[in-house]
């Protein structure tokens, strides 16, 4: 996973991602529709007459004084509100369940005179939209019944807050702690045999103490600088692999699998091992961002399918798999510490672990004794595999990712 390459934007206009809904790419596109601004001269916003998507439009009218304004003839089913933002500021706009705060759908970044259509599936309830323009107070829509039985609507979930995601936090902060000193140790391993001129033993040390810092993957945009130092790659750097600048493990990976002598290895092996410690004696003092936690769990097996699978990032050993498999171990303790969150907000979850279970497995069939069978090596069959449950996976986190945003209430 390399934090400072990350490829996930937060889309600007996204349904709830539960039960796989809708993939965060697909959130995106929707975000990027602009209908036209909308009427603002006060007359009653009308249906589309013809979509053509063939779902039932109504025009929402989005302002400080009417929010809401425009939903008068509620039905079940899925459906499409065109949200039409009437004021001067830019605003958020959810739609709710008023008895709980609940959110069914969103859009943000709704800018003036704009329109932006939400889709949504509604079964049997009652239903408010919540305004949030910038710079002024939350303003909640009128209560809105849909007749009829409330199955058949589509998932919500209970808004996190920053607060929420605090406990998570902090106990994967530990996570990490207690995984420092055996990072140190297994560093040291490395430094000692290229420092004894064993080069065998070092390839051998090498990947043990490299799937252990893959394996702190969600915490990398804490650990600054060091990141870059400890397993920065040559993404960015004019020099490739002879820049100055390109230190860490992936240095001494494409020295000890390019013939390199253990003296030419000596200096980097002792500056990753010299970072190494400085990262374990920092970290006490370092403080995550509650916020990013769960588009961590996201964004690590994101990057493992755009670094990893492709190979980018093997610089000789030829063990992106088992970098891939370590990935898999950081993302499921990020999402043991984010499961009281999750429990109650994920009807997904159960499947989401069944699919952490199949491309753990999936991942296992490229490992023989102390040998990973490279990527470009995999047989057609296996590649396709790979690809596709680890594309699958990420489209299952992006859930994690959007259920544990923290959402602006008042």
């Amino acid at each position: 996973m390399r934090h400072l390459q990350l490829s996930l934007l937060r889309p600007s206009s996204r349904q709830l991602l539960v039960a796989g809904a809708v993939t965060a790419a697909a959130a995106a596109g929707v975000g990027a529709m602009t209908v036209g601004g909308g009427s603002s001269d006060g007359h009653r916003p009308q249906a589309s007459a013809r979509p053509s998507d063939g779902l039932r439009h109504t025009s929402v009218e989005i302002s400080e004084g009417g929010c809401g304004r425009g939903w008068t003839h509620p039905s079940r089913g899925k459906q499409v509100f065109d949200l039409r933002n009437t004021s001067s500021r830019a605003a958020e706009v959810y739609l709710t369940n008023p008895a709980n705060g609940a959110v069914y759908g969103e859009v943000d970044g709704l800018g003036p005179g704009t329109s932006r259509p939400l889709r949504v599936t509604l079964g049997g309830g009652s239903y408010a939209f919540l305004c949030l323009p910038d710079d002024a107070d939350a303003v909640t829509g009128p209560t809105v019944t849909v007749a009829g039985p409330a199955r058949g609507g589509g998932p919500s979930a209970l808004p996190v807050t920053q607060q929420d995601l605090i406990p998570p936090t902090i106990a994967y902060q530990k996570w990490v702690q207690d995984r420092m000193g055996e990072l140190v140790r297994k560093t040291d391993a490395l430094r000692s045999a290229v420092r004894g001129g064993d080069l065998a033993a070092a390839r051998a040390a090498w990947l043990p103490a490299h799937l252990v810092y893959e394996r702190l993957g969600a915490a990398y945009g804490t650990f600054g600088e060091a990141d870059g130092a400890i397993n920065g790659t040559t993404a960015g750097l004019s020099g490739g692999v002879r820049d100055p600048h390109f230190t860490g493990f992936h240095r001494i990976e494409y020295g000890l699998w390019h013939g390199e002598s253990a003296s030419a290895l000596r200096a980097v092996a002792d500056r990753l091992d010299k970072d190494v410690r400085g990262l374990r004696d920092d970290w006490p003092g370092q403080r995550m961002d509650p916020g990013d936690l769960g588009l961590r769990a996201h964004e690590i097996m994101e990057n493992t399918v755009q670094f990893e699978l492709t190979g980018r990032t093997d610089y000789g050993s030829g063990t992106t798999v088992a970098t891939a498999r370590a990935n898999l171990d950081g993302t499921r303790a990020v999402l043991r510490c984010l499961d009281p969150v999750l429990a109650s907000r994920d009807p997904g979850l159960p499947e989401l672990r069944a699919w952490l279970e199949r491309t753990q497995h999936t991942l296992d069939g490229a490992h023989h004794g102390d040998h990973w069978i490279p990527v470009d090596k995999l047989s057609r069959t296996g590649r396709e595999k790979l690809n596709a449950d680890l594309g699958a996976l990420v489209e299952r986190l992006a859930d994690v990712a959007a259920l544990t945003d923290v959402r602006r209430t008042r």
